[in-house]
């Protein structure tokens, strides 16, 4: 018998949570680095994982199944396809950085606050988070999914509404209370979701017998399970609801901004950099795989929702004054052009969409840490209270810079590949949706640029004027991020080796071609 290696990946770091949370409360230096050990050996299973996998090899790879609830078709299946190895290896990258940015948002306050709750609960419910979110990619079983996408919920429900950020204008009660708010909104949203998929996974098993991604599909392939085109529809609405609130795609995008506000900086990065992926992961896997017909049913309706999260988010953006529901709603925003990219039923717009995952999250991450950096020494997220820090921080100032470039997909950095792709795969089958979109990153342009004017450059006031640059832990955080943002903007094809493939599955799942070109190349 082969080592489980997916099931290893996945189970690391749920017994970091557990071994993390053990730590007597006095030793929360020693809990500190625990984690971020059990983070780093989850990151060396997670490269073991992409170099074994073999992009042009098996469909799914890695494979493990076995019995589980045997009377109701369940069992515990586990595979990769090219897209879950690339978001793996993502979450596994971005957590220790994470633990590392996140080192002293849950120590006590010197004034005695029961506000936080101990030190190693935080740390221990990012790993939990990190190994719910791994099997989510993992899971070829569509129960099993189902159990790990709602049961991740649990952890980030306290790590916004326990862990909140320490910078708020109007002190520790009302703080909490929005927190509270904020954590609350999360939770109901994304259960609502999960309770409307839940009745669409029983629907699914009524259907097929199974919950088995693979039976299905090759019961549909040989035509021994022909499902209602009625039925077909309702289930993927079903699906397709969970996922877009997890995405988060307007109108039901609403959650977002509060719990990236009331969280830490690097809880916010876990929402949006890796949870979210889970939903727009799920849309290609489960939406497209499972529901060929009833997704391109849906396509004119979720492309214009895809264009409206695209405008509307990156509008407020502009208007924002608190840094971090600015990069919430630019958030908003790049969901949009994921979500777009999947439903263009093109093979540039899912290998775009696929590498824009990848890239909003290592550039969400460089934004939101440093931005975490800068609130911390400020002690304000609103943008008003900045001014001048590129002359007393210039290190910091570069990198915010660098990370705000990325997000308006400057050419050179990462994020441009993917928008790149995105735009082009939309365009040669929806031109009008194509060009509407490219709005976008013209308002993307206007509101980073501000943000860095408003904040970095002009005369130093007062309150920043004594502001220490970054520190050795907090350049260990972003600078490998900074590098890869580079690297994956010059030569993406170590990444677009390993999609590619991956997409060709999901484009013959759905029946569709790429649309021949108007003028064909010359010979």
């Amino acid at each position: 018998m082969s080592f489980p290696l997916l099931t290893a990946t996945a189970a690391l770091p749920a017994i970091g949570a557990i071994a993390t949370a053990a730590v007597p409360a006095a030793k929360r230096t020693a809990a500190k680095w625990l984690a971020l050990l059990f983070s780093l050996a989850t990151l060396v299973l997670a490269i073991t994982v992409l170099v074994r996998f073999d992009p042009d090899g098996d469909r799914y790879q890695l494979t493990e199944s076995h019995a589980w609830i045997a009377d109701f078709g369940v069992r515990y299946e586990l595979g990769v396809d090219g897209i879950a190895v690339a978001l793996i290896a993502l979450t596994a990258l971005l957590i220790p950085f994470i633990v590392l940015a996140g080192w002293h948002d849950a120590d006590p306050l010197e004034t005695g606050s029961r506000r936080w709750r101990p030190t190693q609960g935080f740390f221990a419910l990012i790993l939990a988070v990190e190994a719910m979110v791994i099997l989510s990619f993992e899971a070829t079983d569509v129960f099993l999914f189902y159990i790990f996408f709602e049961a991740m919920l649990i952890p980030l429900y306290f790590l916004i509404g326990g862990f909140g950020d320490r910078a708020h204008e109007h002190g520790e009660e009302t703080a909490a209370t929005q927190r509270s708010y904020a954590a609350v909104k999360f939770l109901l949203y994304n259960l609502a979701g999960g309770l409307i998929m839940l009745a669409a996974v029983i629907g699914l098993y009524v259907v097929a017998g199974n919950f088995s991604l693979t039976e299905i599909a090759e019961a549909r392939a040989s035509g021994e399970l022909d499902m209602a085109t009625s039925t077909e529809r309702w289930l993927f609405l079903g699906f397709f609801f969970a996922f877009a609130v997890k995405a988060p795609l307007w109108p039901l995008h609403t959650w977002l901004p509060n719990a990236m506000q009331e969280s830490t900086a690097p809880v916010a990065v876990l929402i949006t950099a890796v949870v979210d992926k889970v939903g727009t992961f799920a849309m290609l896997r489960f939406c497209l795989g499972l529901f060929p017909e009833a997704s391109e049913w849906a396509t004119p309706v979720v492309l214009v929702l895809a264009v409206v999260s695209i405008i509307y988010g990156a509008l407020l953006a502009v208007g924002q004054r608190d840094i971090k529901r600015l990069i919430a709603y630019a958030s908003i925003s790049h969901f949009g052009f994921i979500i777009m990219g999947i439903f263009a039923m093109t093979s540039q717009g899912q290998s775009g969409a696929t590498l824009y995952m990848v890239n909003h999250g290592i550039s969400t991450a460089v934004l939101m840490l440093i931005a975490g950096f800068l609130i911390s020494r400020r002690g304000s997220r609103l943008i008003a209270d900045f001014g001048g820090v590129q002359k007393v921080a210039p290190v910091l100032a570069g990198t915010f810079l660098i990370g705000g470039l990325a997000t308006l997909s400057l050419p050179g950095l990462a994020p441009f590949v993917s928008e790149f792709l995105v735009l082009v795969g939309t365009f040669t089958r929806y031109p009008v949706i194509g060009i509407v979109a490219t709005l976008g990153i013209v308002l993307a342009a206007l509101y980073t640029l501000v943000l860095y004017q408003r904040t970095m450059t002009g005369p130093v006031r007062p309150e920043v004027s004594a502001m220490p640059d970054l520190r050795v832990r907090e350049i260990a955080v972003v600078a490998p991020l900074v590098v890869l943002l580079v690297f994956l903007g010059v030569y993406p094809k170590p990444l677009t080796d390993v999609v590619n493939p991956a997409v060709k599955h999901t484009m013959s799942d759905v029946q569709k071609q790429d649309p021949r070109p108007e003028v064909e190349a010359a010979k």
